[in-house]
């Protein structure tokens, strides 16, 4: 599939604006951001006004909108880097493609550019094979086929809900092995996407992300925010619990979720020793959240993305509500979010 096959009117990228000057950014990713419909949503709490250069097709979605669409009770959900589900809230396309404004597109080892848009959408137009893992990655992709033994009956694969691409030059690792390993840079070039194997939890970073909205679009939640969150990544765990909750509900459901291509090139923000010196939950939260997902069994009767959420929630609730205020909100937050899912969607 190339740039010319996508129907570019199912796709919407979403951005959160967490920096007043978009300029740079977007002008990077003109050439693969042209033609689509843009959504960038600022950050409430960022004072400035948005510079957005000419050229592009984008709505812009800003506190007051915020607040009329949702309510301004609701609206604090969605500060930080939790601005950007506000997109996936009002989007109305099928398919979402979701980058930081701290990315550019990266180079493959020939030196081309990388256009992350359309690597993603052929991830979500391609099934994922979730049940038997092929190790010649995605058998789908040009190139690659299924292996030596590999079911006849499985080839078929399931649907993609997620397509969770990765980072060149400043990797998405936590402040502990950033601050020991500050000179630390990814330079390895993988080119290669996989399924992840069914059952099986991975930490999915909501740095360059794409999804299947009409499959799993209420399972994107901004639930779980940790006490002094910041403005940088590593200072944040709303992705993370969001990808783990995203991919237990597709398990559960019968789809897949894969990782791998595309590459962005991530640019360097924040200061991972002095993110440390804040008093930071997010370590000790996921360790108790593994244990929990590792046991966790929805109901058969959870048929739909929104009712998964709701079982998901109440689960949260009694199983680690009491090992900290921090899973009260997020079962909370769950449970709002399908609300506003349902509110926002059902009145068009």
């Amino acid at each position: 599939m190339s740039l010319a096959e996508i129907n570019k009117n199912e796709v919407d990228i979403v951005i959160g604006a967490l920096n007043a000057d978009l300029t740079q950014f977007l002008t990077s990713w003109k050439s693969f951001f042209s033609g689509f419909h843009l959504i960038v949503v600022k950050d409430p709490e960022l004072k400035e006004e948005l510079n957005i250069p000419e050229g592009f097709d984008v709505d812009v979605y800003s506190k007051t909108d915020m607040e009329k669409v949702v309510g301004a009770s609701n609206a604090t959900m969605f500060s930080g880097y939790s601005c950007r589900y506000f997109g996936y809230l009002v989007s109305k396309k099928k398919y979402i493609v979701s980058i930081d404004d701290d990315c550019v597109p990266a180079k493959d080892p020939k030196g081309f550019l990388v256009d992350a848009v359309t690597q993603h959408v052929i991830n979500l137009e391609n099934p994922a094979t979730p049940l038997f893992f092929n190790t010649l990655y995605d058998p789908y992709c040009e190139g690659a086929d299924f292996v030596r033994g590999y079911p006849f009956s499985l080839r078929s694969g399931v649907p993609c809900a997620a397509s969770c691409g990765l980072w060149l030059n400043l990797a998405d690792l936590d402040a502990p092995t950033q601050a020991l390993k500050t000179e630390q840079r990814n330079t390895a070039y993988v080119d290669a996407v996989m399924t992840v194997p069914a059952k099986a939890m991975l930490p999915i970073s909501g740095i360059n992300i794409a999804f299947n909205r009409e499959l799993v679009g209420p399972a994107l939640v901004p639930a779980l925010r940790i006490a002094g969150e910041g403005k940088v990544r590593w200072e944040t765990l709303e992705d993370v619990w969001c990808g783990m909750c995203l991919k237990h509900i597709s398990d559960h459901l019968g789809y897949g979720v894969k990782t791998g291509l595309p590459y962005v090139w991530r640019n360097e923000r924040g200061d991972a020793v002095e993110s440390l010196r804040k008093k930071w939950e997010g370590m000790k939260l996921m360790e108790k959240s593994v244990p929990f997902f590792e046991s966790l069994k929805l109901p058969e009767t959870a048929l739909k993305v929104e009712d998964c959420v709701i079982e998901l929630a109440k689960a949260v609730r009694e199983q680690l509500g009491s090992d900290d205020p921090a899973f009260t909100q997020a079962a909370d937050a769950m449970v709002k979010w399908v609300q506003l899912w349902n509110s926002v969607n059902s009145s068009g």
